[in-house]
């Protein structure tokens, strides 16, 4: 547990102080989303491409650890669709309860599987996100399009928009470049390696900097009720799969991990492009951190 705490402690008081900085308007407002942009599409993708090029795919349950973390999203999401009649605010409220049910902040997700498990975490993460990033948009998509928005063109968007995510184009391009022993220069996975050290340091601190704890709080059933899915149910049925279909204690820890982490920022994006309820979003992003703070830990220690 020491360990776990001594690698976590430094991502949330990264978070911390992204948002300290946000809130004294520095280095400026106009900062963060651009921070935010240039880690999305050229540290993160080069953090992912330079370890997966070089990573010893072949020992690793990657078709195991895909095949786990498939169903057990796909079982959140049921829950959350059945938890729907209880939700009386109307369907955009419930849409960003489902996003805040099953989407996972990947900034927080690696960082700290390098930070606890180092190499192997990073490359046990780029398989879980290879998994999770396709499935989760096309979910939160569909449920958007069904409870909220009134356009029907938006599910053929997000196939799109997959094929062209900075994340999953990296991890392909690393899986092949690995499988299909291509050599590259020296020099040039050097030089991804640098430039995807950038990115957890950065990505953490515009997590922070994008909380904001002064959005109003119209209803703590919903936040409690997609909280309980994201942090609690998805992480524990997570981990009783990894348990009964034996995945060693690493990917295990790794597949819950990504499971347990609090929502992504990019669902305030999605419910503010497509009808969703904002207010209630960017309170469920908020107070996922924090209770995350204290869930993360406790799921981790039972996983390895």
């Amino acid at each position: 547990m020491t360990i776990i705490f001594q690698g976590l402690a430094p991502i949330f008081l990264l978070i911390l102080f992204g948002y300290a900085c946000k809130v004294k308007h520095f280095p400026g407002d106009a900062f963060w989303p651009m921070a935010e942009r240039v880690t999305y599409y050229v540290f993160f993708p080069a953090l992912l491409f330079s370890n997966l090029a070089k990573a010893p795919l072949e020992g690793l349950p990657a078709a195991s650890m895909a095949i786990i973390l498939f169903g057990t999203t796909t079982l959140a999401s049921l829950l959350l669709l059945a938890l729907r009649a209880g939700i009386r605010s109307g369907g955009p409220a419930f849409t960003s309860v489902f996003q805040g049910g099953i989407r996972m902040n990947t900034y927080v997700g690696i960082a700290a599987a390098a930070a606890i498990f180092g190499e192997i975490g990073l490359t046990l993460s780029a398989i879980a996100m290879a998994t999770l990033i396709p499935l989760v948009n096309i979910y939160c998509v569909w449920v958007m399009l069904r409870y909220a928005s009134e356009r029907k063109e938006g599910l053929l968007k997000v196939f799109h928009a997959l094929f062209r995510n900075p994340l999953i184009l990296a991890c392909a391009a690393g899986i092949v470049v690995n499988l299909a022993h291509i050599p590259l220069p020296l020099f040039l996975l050097n030089t991804a390696e640098i430039l995807g050290r950038v990115s957890l340091p950065l990505g953490l601190l515009s997590v922070g900097a994008g909380l904001s704890f002064g959005a109003s709080i119209r209803s703590w059933k919903e936040l409690g009720m997609s909280s309980s899915v994201k942090l609690i149910v998805y992480p524990g049925i997570t981990l009783l799969a990894c348990q009964f279909f034996a995945l060693d204690a690493t990917a295990t820890a790794i597949a819950v991990l990504f499971t347990a982490v609090p929502t992504s920022v990019s669902s305030y994006i999605l419910a503010r492009q497509m009808g969703g309820d904002t207010t209630l979003m960017a309170s469920i992003i908020t107070w996922q951190v924090i209770f995350a703070a204290v869930t993360i830990p406790v799921f981790l220690a039972l996983a390895t």
